[in-house]
């Protein structure tokens, strides 16, 4: 029987804990407390913090005489997403605490598949999540007050919570009984109409799995490519290349097609949007930008455009990174602009600036039987570009 995995430091959390795992016996969940605390106490648990310890790879036994807290909670951690990942009876996990245990629970959850229940209570639930959740699933639930006591709102968000993850246990979603390949492609809302034209082109013969680049949105492209879930690709936005070079806020970070690389699948892919970075309010835009050429997109998104200089660099690295794939690779250029408002009459239009990107990866692509450029007098959100994706996607996939 599966059963909810409960994380948390049971020297100074147990009544909550506790709390957390009598409701889900009541609803008829299985549970199994697990303690990742650093310090000794006399609370039962159904596996101590020394079981856990000792899945840490190089020093299972870093408990014995802690002198560094943060660095026994940084091995902790490492301990747990090991043990976690070798049992093979969890149901969903349940985490709950202030910053150090989120980070500590949210890196072993972060290695469980996609689709296992994963919910972290946290003190830190209602601000920036993203380093806690990365490109998985995890659901954040704010403690509103600090996990530290029975008491009615802590009782209220912790019964809501252990009662949301019995939900999901019991209620599986249903199989699919007839699945079709998945077919990753990645968008930003500039270049939707490209993306829009390939579901419709491929949604007899693939089941489309879109990621929208906002810097996590591409960490997952990349993670479910190394899991081997997606092995087909057409990469239409790289636009968090833009916010990784010049500091914008959806970076998906330097691995950014690192997984193509690795696996060698077929690759097909585009410089979608890459005419923008990305910042919040307009106010937020660093100084050193203030003399460029900027496009409040709403009240919360600022856009900046990339200059020639930029571009060129960007191109570069594309370039670097696509002559390390040994696969089939097939990257179209489009000519006529890179997202909606790269094009005649737009704010971003500038011939010249996607001039030197174009330019630049021409000149650091290595082209080879396998590993091909191809420039088209389109925008990318036009029919024939379009067109010309799925059928370089067809012959290299076929």
């Amino acid at each position: 029987m599966k059963k909810v995995y409960i994380i948390g430091t049971c020297d100074t959390k147990y009544p909550e804990l506790s709390y957390a795992g009598k409701l889900l016996e009541k609803a008829g969940v299985a549970s199994v407390l697990v303690d990742v605390g650093i310090f000794s106490h006399n609370n039962p648990v159904d596996v101590p913090n020394r079981e856990v310890a000792k899945f840490h790879p190089r020093t299972p036994g870093f408990l014995d005489g802690v002198k560094d807290r943060g660095e026994a909670v940084g091995a902790m951690a490492e301990a747990l997403e090991v043990f976690l990942l070798s049992r093979d009876d969890i149901a969903g996990v349940l985490g709950m605490g202030g910053t150090g245990n989120t980070a500590l629970v949210t890196r072993a959850m972060r290695a469980l598949p996609v689709g296992l229940p994963k919910l972290m209570v946290s003190t830190v639930a209602s601000g920036d999540v993203s380093p806690y959740v990365g490109p998985t699933d995890i659901c954040m639930m704010a403690s509103v007050a600090d996990v530290a006591g029975l008491n009615p709102v802590t009782r209220a968000v912790l019964g809501n919570a252990a009662h949301a993850v019995a939900g999901m246990v019991a209620n599986a979603v249903p199989a699919v009984t007839e699945r079709k390949p998945l077919l990753g492609m990645t968008m930003f809302g500039v270049t939707t109409p490209c993306v829009q034209q390939l579901i419709d082109i491929f949604t007899n013969e693939y089941d489309p799995l879109v990621f929208h680049a906002t810097g996590t949105g591409g960490q997952a492209f990349e993670k479910l490519i190394d899991s081997g879930m997606i092995k087909h690709v057409i990469d239409v936005t790289l636009t968090e290349v833009c916010d990784l070079f010049m500091g914008g806020v959806m970076s998906a970070g330097p691995d950014r097609l690192g997984s193509i690389a690795r696996t060698r699948i077929p690759y097909v892919g585009s410089l979608g949007a890459l005419d923008m970075v990305n910042f919040a309010a307009k106010a937020t835009v660093p100084a050193k930008y203030a003399d460029r050429k900027l496009h409040v997109h709403n009240a919360n998104v600022t856009l900046m455009r990339t200059n020639a200089a930029e571009n060129a660099e960007m191109g570069r690295w594309i370039g670097e990174k696509l002559n390390q794939c040994e696969g089939e690779v097939r990257f179209l250029i489009p000519e006529g602009g890179v997202s909606v408002i790269d094009a005649p009459g737009q704010p971003f239009y500038d011939p010249e600036a996607d001039k030197a990107l174009f330019e630049s990866l021409e000149h650091t692509l290595r082209r080879t039987d396998k590993r091909k450029l191809i420039r088209l007098p389109h925008n990318i959100n036009d029919p024939a570009f379009a067109g010309a994706l799925a059928a370089n996607f067809r012959e290299i996939t076929r």
